[in-house]
């Protein structure tokens, strides 16, 4: 179960107090699973709503000759399910594979939609909650398409610093995923990212320290 400074970071559970999340899990009959490092969580087979609750785990896209593409980290409070997917070409499939040993709390998507008899306001908060997170997931794929419509690494990477400049409102961001990470995200080979990044740092484009990175406007 999250902790209360946890359930504040949830976008599932945004504005919904503590005691509310407790009864929320008891009234929808929610399941909590122990994963243990590269265990998989979850193949989108099923219609519940996952919440991780510790541990760090990956929504990974599996295209049609088994190459396996990083699509998202997922921590502390972040959610996955069937409803907040977008598919592939008809031979990817998806999985939620354990990184750090998980616990995971898993909700029935119907739960969720099904008005309860009460009518309670926790209920109405939960159901704009996930709409909201179902938009959300429609603007970060609206982003990486554009990142990935970029035809070089250099146009994918500077695409993308872009957008994180604009999102933490200043020309220095931390990136949010690891280099390897980053290499699956804009869908291109590390070595040849490397390569490239390098290039970036040494016409003054970038600089970097660690995950933090600043781009030259």
């Amino acid at each position: 179960m999250l902790s209360e400074q946890e359930l504040e970071k949830s976008p599932l559970f945004h504005d919904i107090s503590y005691q509310d999340y407790r009864e929320i899990l008891s009234c929808f009959q929610a399941i909590q699973r122990s994963f243990r490092a590269d265990e998989l969580i979850y193949d989108f087979s099923s219609d519940a709503v996952g919440v991780v609750e510790r541990g760090q785990a990956s929504l990974i896209r599996i295209d049609e000759e088994g190459v396996a593409t990083v699509l998202e980290d997922l921590g502390v409070g972040s959610v996955f399910g069937k409803t907040l997917a977008f598919a592939g070409s008809t031979g990817d499939s998806l999985e939620v594979v354990c990184r750090r040993p998980c616990d995971v709390v898993f909700i029935d998507y119907g739960h969720i939609l099904s008005r309860c008899g009460h009518a309670c306001q926790r209920h109405s908060i939960l159901v704009q909650n996930m709409l909201q997170l179902m938009a959300d997931k429609a603007q970060a794929l609206s982003r990486r398409v554009d990142v990935l419509s970029r035809r070089s690494i250099r146009e994918k990477l500077l695409c993308y610093f872009r957008q994180l400049s604009q999102q933490s409102g200043s020309r220095t961001f931390t990136l949010p995923f690891s280099l390897s990470t980053l290499a699956d995200y804009i869908a291109t080979d590390r070595s040849a990212m490397m390569r490239e990044l390098k290039r970036l740092r040494e016409e003054g484009s970038v600089r970097s320290d660690g995950r933090q990175f600043t781009i030259r406007q």
